[in-house]
């Protein structure tokens, strides 16, 4: 659908819109005929919700398509993530807070363990402590290279972020992390003539890295991928109308968050206590994104049986978003993350639309199977969720006379 139509239909409300993402939500039977995680959680009040809602399966970027964590989200709030493309740089640095400007380059880093061939023994440097990190980006930020600024700051435990800030940046840059272990790290490759020489320098910088890091037990290397600058897009008030605001503990979603002009509250740690900052601004704004991050990190660990109890956690907190009494409420995943795989899949990902405007459908518990049948449809488009939001608010006028 053309951006412009839900612009213009667009009418001032005070319907109020909570998105509560549990990331890498979909999931997989661990034997055949065995249940999804969410098939086997103990949900009743998720259970509740989509016997009173609407469900379906939606799909963050097209049929087939593993998607990312950031394109995963775009699509979550609207914008098509083929169209809106963006780098994990610029969403890592954005998330950290860093005043990124519009000719940096800013691309997302891993400590990393090499052998003594040259080939990668861990791609997470045996997942570094943040406080290991930061002494390493200390050492590593009195490296020069000419012409240029280098930032380099920890995000938490092996993650970094490097920002390069100069005349001529280019971020048409390949990534330097082959994520695969055994094998050697990429050279960075320039996409287009304009970016030669921020190639050059990003190779430099990684041959100063390795020469500062050669004795380093654990941490002899940083790996990078997301070169990417910082988009100018329409905000989420400009396309939607919307008032936004984000609850999520971890820097990538709150970068995804702020380039879409979301305020980023400071959260608490955890859904828990993220809900009374939740309600201490309810009457601030419009759209609230709430983020749950353990699900998925579960998946990626293939812990089955941790990624049930996550679930079943989660369901423990909707009795207290449901007393903020949300005009709508979406519960959804970015994207599906079976423990079976311990990876991201291309697997659709079971959502859950609730507002006193539904129209009822035969879904009676919240889980993969039972969605295929909902109203919402087996394999929809991620981006129409916030539309339908917005029509259930009450937020939308009608369409042509």
């Amino acid at each position: 659908m053309n951006d412009n139509v839900i612009t213009d239909l667009l009418i001032p409300g005070n319907g109020r819109i909570v998105m509560l993402v549990l990331d890498g939500l979909g999931g997989l039977p661990m034997e055949p005929g065995g249940p999804t995680e969410l098939e086997a959680a103990d949900t009743p009040h998720l259970d509740r919700l989509a016997r009173e809602g609407e469900c379906g399966l939606h799909q963050p970027v097209g049929t087939g398509i593993t998607p990312g964590s950031g394109p995963a989200h775009l699509a979550l709030f609207g914008y098509d993530p083929v169209r809106y493309q963006v780098g994990r740089g610029a969403l890592s640095a954005l998330g950290t807070g860093f005043d990124l400007r519009p000719d940096d380059v800013a691309a997302r880093g891993n400590f990393c363990s090499l052998d003594d061939q040259g080939r990668i023994l861990d791609r997470r440097a045996g997942r570094l402590a943040t406080e290991e990190s930061r002494k390493l980006c200390d050492k590593l930020r009195q490296l020069k290279l000419p012409g240029i600024e280098i930032f380099l700051q920890t995000v938490k435990e092996y993650r970094v972020l490097l920002v390069l800030r100069g005349e001529g940046m280019d971020d048409a840059l390949t990534d330097t992390d082959p994520q695969s272990i055994g094998v050697s790290p990429a050279t960075p490759r320039a996409k287009t003539a304009r970016a030669d020489r921020t190639a050059n320098l990003v190779g430099q910088f990684l041959e100063k890295v390795g020469e500062e890091l050669r004795d380093h037990p654990q941490a002899n290397m940083i790996l990078l991928r997301g070169f990417a600058k910082k988009p100018d897009w329409p905000t989420m008030q400009q396309r939607f109308g919307l008032r936004a605001a984000a609850l999520a503990d971890y820097p990538m979603y709150r970068g995804v968050a702020r380039l879409l002009g979301m305020d980023v509250l400071e959260t608490r740690g955890g859904l828990e206590q993220n809900l009374p900052l939740l309600k201490e601004n309810w009457d601030d704004y419009d759209f609230f994104f709430l983020h749950f991050k353990p699900a998925d990190s579960a998946g990626e660990d293939g812990d089955f049986r941790r990624r049930v109890a996550l679930l079943e956690e989660v369901d423990t907190q909707i009795p207290r978003l449901r007393e903020l009494k949300p005009d709508v409420l979406l519960v959804t995943g970015d994207h599906s993350t079976p423990a079976r795989m311990r990876s991201h899949s291309w697997h659709p990902v079971p959502a859950l639309l609730w507002s006193p405007h539904c129209r009822p459908d035969p879904v009676r518990h919240f889980g993969e199977r039972d969605c295929l049948a909902g109203a919402l449809g087996p394999r929809f488009p991620a981006i129409e969720l916030i539309p339908l939001a917005l029509a259930h608010a009450r937020r939308l006028q009608k369409y042509g006379s």
